[in-house]
């Protein structure tokens, strides 16, 4: 089954001023399309290498994959963690926050931890807050070209998109402007959520 652009949860308009109308048409129906297009192409390709049993440019098809599925999957979760300004709240409630006071001592260290890491990605990427069931612990992740810096098993709850394309119209190269004006957007309803399925609350 191929893969498909998901539709926003809220019109193109709705996360103003914080994101423009024409930065999120934009990021949407081309940057987010064009990582949907990718996976589908690496993942026939993929298949077409398994019929002929020809594997000579399986680095090349992998890291297509790993690339444009990791796009697509980000950007779906950020769409979805993602609110009016009207409707969003100061912090989330609930097993949520009291992981993160666990975890990181308190939501406004949280905050300030994230947010630094955030801003500090080297070239593009995602600040990311997981979840990693390993140890059963949150964890701040710094993700460079989206497909790099992982760690295996963490199950992202809240990211935030600081490749340029993500900001840049309104923001131009103040990034951090942007990943501060992000948590006036941020739907806690839906990250805790996440984590409650991913930590079984």
């Amino acid at each position: 089954m191929a893969h498909e652009l998901p539709t926003l949860p809220y019109a193109y308009d709705a996360l103003e001023p914080v994101i423009d109308e024409e930065t999120l048409r934009i990021h949407h129906t081309k940057h987010h399309a064009g990582y949907v297009t990718g996976l589908n192409k690496a993942e026939d390709d993929l298949a077409k290498a398994r019929q002929a049993g020809d594997y000579a440019l399986i680095k090349n098809l992998s890291k297509n994959a790993a690339f444009h599925g990791s796009g697509h999957i980000l950007h779906s979760l950020f769409w979805d963690n993602l609110v009016s300004p009207s409707k969003a709240k100061d912090a989330p409630s609930g097993h949520l926050a009291e992981a993160i006071a666990r975890d990181f001592g308190s939501f406004d260290a949280f905050k300030a931890q994230f947010t630094a890491a955030t801003i500090d990605v080297e070239g593009s990427g995602w600040g990311i807050l997981a979840y990693r069931p390993f140890d059963g612990k949150l964890v701040i992740l710094q993700s460079e070209k989206h497909q790099d810096l992982a760690q295996w098993g963490a199950q992202p709850l809240l990211v935030c998109d600081v490749w340029e394309h993500a900001y840049y119209l309104k923001y131009r190269n103040a990034r951090a402007d942007f990943v501060k004006a992000f948590w006036s957007i941020v739907n806690w309803d839906v990250v805790a959520e996440r984590y409650c399925r991913a930590a079984g609350c």
